[in-house]
Order: structure tokens, then C-alpha cells, then sequence
């Protein structure tokens, strides 16, 4: 485990590969579409290559409990994120076309992007097996509760794009070699290795990609007092749900995970599905990109806690 100060020279290695996005985008050297040709290169083929090769590795009884505290607090703080969110929705005073757009905001966090670069940091391969564990049933909520919150009519949901989505195939792919005593060949490894590890910096540049897209800083909309119950109640007080976790006997390493990720920038997702489904996509996308913008405070500030509570 990282001491804070070489956490804190990790993440300004990050950020930097985030400010190299943004000017990148900035400069013209990459145009207006360049997030549509990386979304799918990272989501189709290096993600996937990441997840499987690092859960090509042996089976154990400790990885098995682990596992299972992983998928508990998942559940646990998903359900809590639910709540709270729907809660703070019915208190707000937002048309309908923004409260969905609200509470998805509150509840899904960018855990497929930076969620791997920032576990990747702490643990190295490790923190990619714990966060794919964990990601699991964000997966399949996203892709449920998540086109729920937008329309709340029967039937709408795509169980295919569910479990056929590149995400929770790569997992099972993972999961299946993970609990087998089969590995994978030398040069197949090797290759998911070299592919998979590109996840991290085209996840930072995508980043900063995203914010140089923003036309100009919407100062007036950014003062919205709900965006700003929105995000720190996504970086700060979801993470803080898992504090009675530190009763019990989770090991650290599993705990810093678990919280870290808990406060990750809300999902590009939540846009996308804002404009697929007549929601207020422009609300989505400010409450993404403040969320992003202020993770570079709220992350580290994480990791200290986690790091104060434990040492």
C-alpha cells in the first residue's frame, strides 16, 4: 500500500496525463469527435484486456473472502446511493426532465475510467481484480436502475445490452479463468497486458478530453445549488457510507478500494442517457464535469482518511 505522499505523486501523474488530454483537444490536434473513437476503443478492447489479465491469477481462500466483502459493500452502498438519492430528489424543487438526471448523477460514479486508473495506483493488477470484483453489480445497475431513472415505463430495459455488454462479458471471462485452474498461454497474457495497461492513460486523456469539449466555463449554471448537493454528496458523503466498515474485519487494502472508488466523478453515462431519454442533458454534463473538475481534491482527501483511520 502507498504511503500519501507517493498516492499524492501517483494521482499529479494522472492529472498531468488528464491536462495533456485537454490541451491536446484544446490545440485542435484532436477534434470534437476524438471522445467518440476513444469511448469505444477503451470500452471494447482495452478494458475488457485489463479485466481479463488481471484475473488471470490464482484461486484462494483469502481472494474468495475477499471477493465476498467487495460485493457486500457494493450492495450495501448502491442500495444506500439509491436511497439517498431518491430522497434528495423528492426534497428538490426540479422539473422532472432534471431530477432523473439528479439522482443518477448522485448514484452511478465514473468507476469504469478513472475508477480502474485510480485502483491501478493504489494496488497495481491487485487493485484491478478488487475493483472488477466491485464493479459487478454497479455494472448491471447502471444498465438497469440507470434507464429506469429516465423512463419508468415497463419493459424498456434491454436485458441483451446487459449481459452481452463488453463490461460484464470480460468479467465473466475473468471470473470463470479466475475460479478455473486454467491459465492463459505466455503470449496471450502478454498481449492482454500490453493492451489492457493502455486503459489507464487514454482513461486520463479522455478525462481531459471531456472538460476542453465544456464551450466555455458556464459560471451562471454552475452555481445551481443542486449541482453542488449533487457533488459533494457523490465525492464525499457516499464514501463516508462505508466508515462502519472499519469495525469489522475487512483488510485495508480491500477498504481503500472500496471507499476511493465509492467517490469517484459521476459517469459520462448519466448524459448520454439524459439525451437518449429527453432528459436535461446539459444538467448532466455540468454535474459531470464538476464532479471531475473537483476530484482532484476529493480523492486525495479520501486516501488520507482511509490512510488516518487504519494507521
Amino acid at each position: 500500500m502507498s504511503t500519501v505522499g507517493a498516492f499524492l505523486q501517483e494521482m499529479f501523474v494522472l492529472y498531468a496525463i488528464a491536462i495533456v488530454g485537454f490541451i491536446v483537444r484544446k490545440k485542435g490536434i484532436l477534434n470534437e469527435h476524438a471522445s467518440h473513437v476513444l469511448t469505444p476503443l477503451i470500452l471494447y478492447i482495452t478494458l475488457p484486456a485489463l479485466i481479463i489479465f488481471s484475473l488471470d491469477t490464482s484461486f484462494s481462500i483469502t481472494v474468495l473472502t475477499e471477493f465476498l466483502w467487495l460485493v457486500s459493500m457494493s450492495i450495501y452502498i448502491l442500495l444506500l446511493s439509491i436511497c439517498f438519492a431518491s430522497w434528495m430528489g423528492r426534497r428538490s424543487a426540479l422539473p422532472e426532465r432534471q431530477r432523473s438526471v439528479y439522482e443518477g448523477i448522485i448514484i452511478f460514479g465514473n468507476q469504469g475510467f478513472i475508477g480502474y486508473a485510480v485502483s491501478f495506483i493504489l494496488l497495481g493488477e491487485q487493485g484491478i481484480i478488487y475493483l472488477t470484483m466491485f464493479n459487478i453489480c454497479y455494472l448491471i445497475l447502471i444498465w438497469t436502475y440507470g434507464i429506469y431513472l429516465f423512463n419508468k415505463e415497463k419493459g424498456m430495459i434491454d436485458w441483451k445490452n446487459i449481459f452481452l455488454n463488453p463490461g460484464i462479458l470480460s468479467t465473466i471471462i475473468g471470473l470463470l479463468l479466475f475460479l478455473s485452474p486454467i491459465r492463459l498461454p505466455t503470449t496471450v497474457s502478454n498481449g492482454l497486458e500490453l493492451i489492457g495497461k493502455m486503459t489507464i492513460p487514454l482513461s486520463m486523456m479522455m478525462i481531459g478530453i471531456l472538460i476542453a469539449n465544456v464551450k466555455g466555463f458556464p459560471c451562471k449554471q454552475v452555481t445551481n445549488k443542486y449541482l453542488w448537493k449533487a457533488t459533494i454528496t457523490r465525492l464525499i458523503i457516499i464514501p463516508l457510507f462505508l466508515l462502519p466498515f472499519f469495525a469489522l474485519p475487512v483488510p485495508i487494502s480491500v477498504l481503500f478500494i472500496a471507499v476511493v472508488v465509492s467517490g469517484m466523478p459521476s459517469a459520462p453515462t448519466i448524459s448520454l442517457y439524459a439525451q437518449k431519454y429527453g432528459a436535461d442533458t446539459f444538467f448532466g454534463s455540468l454535474g459531470v464535469l464538476l464532479t471531475t473538475v473537483l476530484c482532484i481534491i476529493s480523492i486525495p482527501f479520501l486516501y488520507v482518511v482511509v490512510h488516518f483511520l487504519h494507521y
